[in-house]
């Protein structure tokens, strides 16, 4: 295969890990740091009634769209009530309904949310609303103020800016006091605002919503003001005219409409509650995905038993290691014995711990090339000479282990996690490499080999590199793609600079 092929399959398989990341990480909100835990809000709506004397019906407005948030999950109780959401014209609604009850009840509506900047939920523009049915005098301070807002305004927003301002004047005109004569709340403030704003054919309507804290037990909705551009919605401050929304505000139910109906009992009373939880990010991205009916969490690690995920953990870090090595080896010129020896050294030190791992794995193979030395002097073929120095390692980490125990050194047990067969073809060949060319050469083979293994160590040891990998495995293909990159590079290694110094200085 030509360089071309190469570098159009390293694009591919990179693009196609970075597009696997991204929506993992944006899309359903997979953390890139470990032990990410994220806020959650359990919003609870009780309603208190009491019973009358036949059937009952209640109904209750409960959120549709909510900008900045997403839904984990939603749950009722009562006892006793038939429970159904319905779909209405400000959103949707909770019906409970019971063919009878005595005395007095309580139904509770629950709804857990967590932020998301990134929602940016909104419904279908809205048609120009009709002209309100508006009685003398009031329709003529209407028409008024539409007028003079009208005049200092150039779109929606800033109309609805300007006539948020008229109406929050200290000293407001005769027409304004008319209209807001009878508004004694904040609810019949932003009524009369949205049908000025429908006098105008401006689409407007009154959110109502709760700004979420820590350990609220009794809320009360706040009304807010929302306009459409004839692009989208906005939202407006009705008390300061700022296009604005309250932090943490979270959009119970729209329009005009009670927030709750009940039919067949009495001394109706509605309360909110807040309260605050932490919850793993994992937990919440793998909720979203099944919201959003993505199947590309079932394929993940984590539908996988934990016993195999444990394993896992450990074996994706594997490719790390091998990058560590083709880096240390083809760019750097490290010399090493073996393709993969260094990086299985290097798990066996994430159990064994890093000096002792270090000091283990010399005395092994120093006592392992002294008698192979001696096997030497047998002239065996290659297949026994080779199994005799594997049982001699066997047998020498067995002394390791119980010298070690015996004088109080529980590392020492370790050693048992050396790969037997490796540190044999380890020995094997440090053994040749000594006959062949001279102990320097042998040495500093197993030195470059002990190198790259500290080395991969280290990288494989970085524990929110474990936590990436393991939640983002696609990210591998990004590593593979940056082996075979590396497999065509044919330039100089940093350490032949030293041999090519005078040339360089001519």
């Amino acid at each position: 295969m030509t360089l071309r092929y190469v570098f159009a399959l390293a694009g591919l398989l990179t693009a196609i890990g970075v597009s696997m990341f991204l929506y993992k990480w944006q899309v359903l909100g997979f953390p890139v740091t470990d032990n990410q835990k994220t806020p959650i809000w359990t919003i609870e709506t009780a309603i208190r009634f009491d019973s009358g004397p036949g059937s009952i019906k209640a109904n209750l407005q409960i959120p549709t769209l909510t900008p900045g948030f997403r839904m984990l999950h939603e749950y009722n109780v009562s006892k006793g009530f038939g429970f159904g959401l319905n779909y209405v014209s400000g959103g949707r609604e909770a019906q409970w309904a019971v063919r009878r009850s005595d005395g007095s009840q309580t139904l509770y509506y629950r709804r857990v949310v967590y932020e998301d900047t990134g929602s940016d939920q909104s419904d279908t523009t809205p048609p120009f609303p009709p002209p309100p049915v508006i009685n003398e005098p009031f329709k003529t301070a209407v028409d008024v103020i539409v007028s003079e807002v009208r005049e200092h305004s150039a779109d929606p927003a800033s109309f609805t800016a300007e006539l948020l301002r008229l109406a929050n004047d200290p000293s407001p005109d005769a027409n304004v006091e008319l209209l807001l004569a009878d508004a004694r709340t904040s609810a019949d403030f932003v009524q009369m605002i949205t049908t000025i704003l429908a006098s105008a054919r401006i689409p407007a309507r009154m959110i109502r919503g709760i700004v979420l804290q820590d350990r609220q037990r009794r809320v009360e909705p706040l009304p807010w003001l929302e306009i459409h551009d004839g692009d989208r919605w906005r939202y407006f401050n009705p008390n300061t005219g700022e296009e604005t929304l309250p932090d943490r505000y979270l959009i119970w139910w729209r329009g005009s409409e009670p927030l709750v109906r009940v039919e067949g009992g009495s001394n109706v009373e509605v309360n909110f509650a807040v309260q605050k939880n932490h919850l793993d990010s994992i937990a919440i991205a793998e909720q979203r995905a099944a919201l959003e009916q993505s199947r590309l969490v079932d394929f993940s690690l984590f539908s996988l038993p934990i016993r195999t995920q444990a394993v896992y953990s450990v074996l994706l870090m594997i490719p790390v290691g091998a990058l560590v090595m083709v880096v240390l080896r083809n760019v750097i010129g490290i010399d090493a014995f073996g393709t993969f020896m260094p990086v299985l050294i290097a798990l066996s030190f994430r159990e064994t711990q890093l000096f002792w791992g270090v000091l283990l794995f010399t005395l092994l193979v120093t006592l392992g090339l002294s008698i192979r030395f001696f096997l030497e002097r047998l002239r065996l073929l290659l297949v026994p000479r080779l199994s005799a120095v594997l049982i001699v390692v066997v047998l020498l980490m067995l002394v390791i282990s119980i010298v070690s125990h015996k004088l109080g050194m529980e590392t020492g047990l370790s050693v048992a996690l050396f790969p037997m067969v490796i540190i044999a073809m380890t020995i094997e060949r440090m053994s040749v490499v000594w006959e062949e060319r001279g102990a320097t050469d042998a040495i500093r083979g197993v030195s470059g080999s002990l190198v790259v293994a500290i080395f991969a160590y280290l990288v494989m040891g970085m524990h929110w590199l474990e936590h990436l990998i393991f939640t983002f495995p696609e990210l591998l293909l990004i590593i593979l793609a940056a082996v075979l990159l590396l497999g065509r590079y044919t330039g100089y290694r940093l350490v032949e600079l030293r041999r090519f110094k005078v040339l360089a200085g001519d």
